[in-house]
């Protein structure tokens, strides 16, 4: 990983449009309602990429969604449809494509494995006029592997981003 990849911000989003799950990572804690708003406003752009390019089964990345201050975003589209969307922190430096792709796929086996547990049930709606949605609480104890994962990753996002900037 090069060293300019800083990982702000994780988001899996329903195939409805319902967060799932929103993670950030940043010291501050007062940037989270932005990365909210980055995975809101990311939604639009990847419904528009998805619907425009007719994107084959085996395409799932979605590349650079937009830049916005000190955030670059990127999208990715699972085979069922939910949504993951990565906030990076804006540098100069040049982001090859396949280093966040590997994210992503790291992310998209992290949600996997998550949800094809047997032992953990995923809640349904019971009704048509329930607005519960069939994706599970990931604020959940049940859920504490997945958070943990989704921190792993973060985690060796920035120690490979700040291994190779040691050494130069």
């Amino acid at each position: 990983m090069p060293a300019n990849l800083t990982l702000n911000a994780v988001a899996f989003i329903s195939p409805q449009n319902h967060p799932i799950f929103i993670r950030t990572f940043s010291k501050q804690n007062e940037h989270a309602i932005k990365y909210h708003y980055v995975a809101h406003t990311s939604l639009d752009v990847i419904e528009e990429r998805v619907n425009a390019s007719g994107k084959q089964a085996g395409e799932c990345y979605l590349g650079l969604l937009y830049s916005m201050e000190d955030v670059v975003v990127y999208g990715y589209v699972t085979p069922l449809k939910v949504k993951i969307v990565l906030a990076f922190a804006l540098s100069d430096a040049i982001v090859r494509d396949i280093e966040v792709t590997m994210i992503f796929k790291a992310l998209h086996m992290a949600y996997y494995s998550a949800t094809s547990n047997p032992f953990l049930k995923l809640e349904a709606s019971n009704g048509a006029n329930n607005e519960k949605s069939p994706y599970p609480s990931v604020a959940s104890p049940k859920w504490k592997a997945f958070r943990n994962r989704v921190d792993e990753i973060s985690r060796v996002v920035g120690s490979a981003a700040n291994s190779q900037t040691s050494y130069s």
